[in-house]
C-alpha cells in the first residue's frame, strides 16, 4: 500500500479564472486531456460511511466502483479509499460489467460497514495539472444523483480542487506551495447532503 497526502479547496465558479490564471503564472501545466469522471458510492442502511467521514472517524472507508464513460480506458474500477491514522491510501481492482451489474443488483459485504448497496453517483469533469512534485486536479460540472431515484439529480455550484503527493512529501511545502484556504469535504458527503439532507 502506498500512502498519500491529499489537500483540498473548494472554490467558487467565478473564483476557478482566476485560480487557473494562478497555476499558469506558477508555470504549472497540464499532464493529460480532461476526462469525465462517473462512480457509484456504496453505503450501508445506517450510512455509517457518510457519518463516518462527516465526523472524521478514523479508520474510514468510501467504497465505490469509477469509470470514464467518454474516454478510450473502458475499465471499471472497484476502489476502496481508506483513511487511517496512518495516513491515506486506496485499493483498486478492475472489475467486469457482469460483477458491477451484481454490486448494482445485490451490494456487496464489507468486514466493517456490513451489508453495502448502491447510494449514489456522482460525475464530473477532471483537469490533470502538474504541480511540481505533486499533482493537482480541478473537477468542474459536478453532478449527483441519487441511485434509487435519478430523477433526484442536483448540480453543485463548487468547483473541487484537490492536491494530492506521496506520503514523504511535507505538508508544510505543501501549503505554502498552494497559498490558499484548506477545506474538509468529500463529494460523497457533500452529494449526500445536497440529495437527502435537503
Amino acid at each position: 500500500m502506498s500512502f498519500r497526502i491529499e489537500e483540498k479547496l473548494l472554490i467558487s465558479s467565478n473564483q476557478i479564472f482566476s485560480f487557473k490564471k494562478w497555476l499558469n503564472d506558477q508555470g504549472y501545466s497540464k499532464l493529460f486531456v480532461d476526462r469525465k469522471i462517473k462512480s457509484l458510492y456504496f453505503d450501508n442502511i445506517h450510512n455509517g460511511m457518510f457519518i463516518d467521514s462527516e465526523e472524521g472517524v478514523s479508520p474510514r472507508k468510501k467504497i465505490r466502483v469509477r469509470y470514464y464513460p467518454e474516454a478510450d480506458d473502458k475499465n471499471l474500477y472497484f476502489e476502496k479509499k481508506i483513511s487511517s491514522p496512518e495516513g491515506r491510501y486506496k485499493n483498486k481492482e478492475i472489475i467486469d460489467h457482469k460483477k458491477f451489474g451484481n454490486l448494482k443488483t445485490i451490494g456487496f459485504y464489507d468486514e466493517n460497514y456490513k451489508s453495502c448497496h448502491p447510494k449514489m453517483f456522482v460525475e464530473y469533469l477532471r483537469e490533470y495539472f502538474d504541480a511540481k512534485g505533486c499533482r493537482l486536479t480541478i473537477d468542474t460540472n459536478i453532478f449527483y444523483s441519487s441511485f434509487d431515484n435519478p430523477n433526484n439529480k442536483v448540480s453543485d455550484l463548487k468547483t473541487a480542487v484537490e492536491i494530492k503527493a506521496q506520503f514523504h512529501k511535507s505538508l508544510d511545502d505543501l501549503r505554502d506551495q498552494f497559498p490558499f484556504q484548506r477545506v474538509r469535504f468529500s463529494k460523497y458527503c457533500r452529494g449526500f447532503n445536497l440529495l437527502f439532507n435537503k
